[in-house]
């Protein structure tokens, strides 16, 4: 890192080049920019940083992270509690939910299967979910995970160990993404999307 930048400066170049994604340049482009910013500005991105451990939890009842426990979702109503859908992340909720097309509840894994980093069923909180299969009256359990292989084999796992439930297990489909033309899929995906092909 250069040395004509004073102090306060290098920490902020260094401590955003720990965001994912975000090299040097970057941070040193996007520091530069908070350095141009009115001060009251400034203030309000630190406060907003400052409080998010201060403020945020994860709900105990979906994990998912809110200000409340339990979350807003957890906490309606009106949503259909007889179907549970299960994401690997917080990201993953969120963008089912700006679809408007999913009306349940949700369970968030904070990850995937991955033995070799560690990750088995008690960090994902399997338990949890096992108990709400079997105490909220629960009828669709609909497995939202990536289809990465970690994805899909948490989707494997989390399948047989549902089969003791009087529970329909559903997996998101997978296929031809929107505007994408057919001769341009690969071959998994051509064959996924012809295993969930649907009548018009």
């Amino acid at each position: 890192m250069s040395k004509a930048f004073p102090p306060a400066l290098e920490r902020l170049i260094k401590n955003l080049s720990r965001l994912p994604g975000i090299g040097e340049k970057t941070a040193t482009r996007y520091a530069l920019q908070i350095l141009r910013w009115q001060e009251p500005t400034a203030q309000e991105l630190a406060v907003s940083i400052a409080e998010l451990h201060r403020k945020i939890l994860l709900c105990s009842t979906c994990f998912a992270f809110s200000e409340q426990d339990p979350c807003p979702i957890c906490a309606d109503s009106r949503r259909n509690r007889e179907i549970l859908c299960v994401v690997e992340g917080p990201a993953d909720l969120l963008s089912i939910e700006s679809s408007g097309a999913f009306n349940g509840l949700y369970h968030v894994l904070h990850g995937a299967l991955s033995p070799s980093e560690g990750v088995g069923p008690e960090e994902l909180r399997v338990d949890r979910l096992l108990n709400r299969l079997g105490t909220q009256g629960i009828k669709e359990l609909v497995l939202a995970t990536s289809s990465t292989v970690a994805g899909e084999a948490t989707a494997a796992y989390l399948a047989q160990c549902c089969k003791e439930f009087p529970v329909t297990v559903t997996r998101l489909a997978c296929g031809i993404p929107m505007g994408m033309d057919v001769k341009y899929a690969d071959q998994l995906t051509l064959k996924r999307a012809l295993e969930a092909r649907f009548s018009y």
